[in-house]
């Protein structure tokens, strides 16, 4: 549990929110977004429409029996909430079970031809697709800084800082990251990314990762596509440049949150990469694929990931896994508000008397897309809501925290 007193929990009827916008505009249309993007029956659509109607006025309706292995824990998840709207329960409860409602309406889990058919799979490959210019050239640069370091020797410490940027700004394809290594229009480019990081950590984390080689990494990953493929990178240069013996990716069970990746999108990522024509692509994906054989890259699913618990509530046998990792990496916006219980917080607060319940130092990359924030200066506060008021919630900003 945090040091502090626990705040309340974000809800959907704070008016003028984001988490009223969301709850009541923007999950009613990816339930939408479902109908279009598959061909699921006419049943289904009709179950798809109804639920987008409901969300901004109605109840949480029960969770039918579809034979998911988290069924029951569902069931007890739902009882303090029976018989309340949407907007009134916790927001983080909201969506993950928002998530879980779609899969059992579209017969996830249930034996027939819907079942294991991910409603956001369309969405998964446009991104993979979409991306591919920039994932060349990144992954052409991880092999010339590989190549440096083994035949130069050359200090892994730039292209560590560099990588851990791209797996910070990952869910933006049109990064001007790649500043970082293309000297010709650099200086402007760089410095205005570094001027968007609200809390730059990189430093500690960076000097963590190269004093004592070798030990376990674990991510806790968010989203797939080029996401996914910026962490990605960075567990090949961890690997390759023996930064670390073993990396563990931990992945969600099931869809969720539209894009969250699962194992599966690993494997998609992987073969999609293998597929390319680029020697360099290729090189990079061929090494991936060698460390999930070998061990050295583990794919692990809970569901845990998928619950609307907050991180401290994690059971212990998840809490004693992360406990062997020398850092853990925590990827995106959910994942962060998880950290922090999805409460409200005083944005000032230490981040540290929070986040003080987990078993190993741990380091959260996060643009920022709600309105939860700890760890900042007042002033920085003060300088950022006077330049963009849609600061909190843009996905413009970004934190690299580092809790030891």
């Amino acid at each position: 549990m945090p040091k502090l007193p626990l705040p309340p929990s974000l809800v959907g009827s704070e008016i003028g929110s984001f988490t009223e916008y969301t709850v009541t505009q923007r999950m009613p249309a990816i339930a939408r977004r479902v109908i279009v993007e598959n061909k699921f029956s006419q049943e289904i659509n009709i179950r798809l429409e109804s639920l987008a109607k409901e969300l901004p006025i109605g109840c949480l309706p029960p969770l039918m029996n579809d034979t998911g292995r988290d069924f029951s824990a569902w069931d007890t998840y739902l009882e303090p909430y029976q018989g309340q709207r949407w907007i009134d329960v916790p927001w983080f409860f909201a969506e993950t079970y928002f998530y879980r409602l779609i899969l059992e309406i579209t017969h996830y889990f249930r034996p027939g031809i819907w079942q294991s058919i991910d409603p956001f799979q369309l969405q998964k490959s446009q991104g993979l697709e979409a991306s591919i210019d920039s994932v060349i050239l990144l992954c052409k640069q991880v092999n010339k800084w590989l190549d440096d370091f083994q035949i130069e020797g050359i200090s892994n410490q730039t292209a560590l800082i560099t990588l851990l940027y791209f797996a910070l700004w990952g869910n933006r394809v049109d990064l001007s990251l790649w500043s970082a290594f293309e000297s010709d229009r650099s200086q402007f480019d760089i410095q205005s990314q570094l001027a968007h990081i609200l809390v730059n950590d990189v430093l500690k984390v960076s000097e963590l990762l190269t004093t004592n080689h070798g030990g376990r990494i674990d991510f806790i990953v968010d989203n797939a596509g080029f996401e996914l493929i910026c962490d990605l990178c960075l567990v090949d240069f961890l690997l390759s440049s023996n930064l670390a013996n073993q990396v563990y990716l931990h992945l969600k069970p099931h869809p969720t949150f539209v894009s969250d990746a699962m194992i599966k999108d690993v494997h998609d990522t992987t073969s999609f990469l293998l597929a390319n024509n680029d020697p360099q692509v290729k090189s990079c994906s061929q090494r991936l694929e060698n460390y999930i054989s070998s061990g050295n890259l583990v794919l692990s699913e809970d569901y845990f990931w998928t619950s609307p618990l907050a991180f401290w509530e994690m059971p212990n046998y998840l809490q004693d896994e992360l406990a062997k990792a020398r850092l853990l990496v925590v990827k995106g916006d959910a994942n962060y508000r998880r950290l922090l219980g999805d409460r409200h917080w005083e944005i000032t607060a230490n981040i540290a008397d929070i986040i003080c319940y987990l078993p190993t130092p741990m380091v959260a990359l996060r643009t920022l897309k709600s309105e939860v924030a700890v760890g900042l200066q007042p002033e920085v506060v003060e300088k950022v809501a006077k330049s963009d008021p849609s600061w909190l919630t843009n996905g413009q900003w970004g934190v690299i925290q580092f809790v030891a």
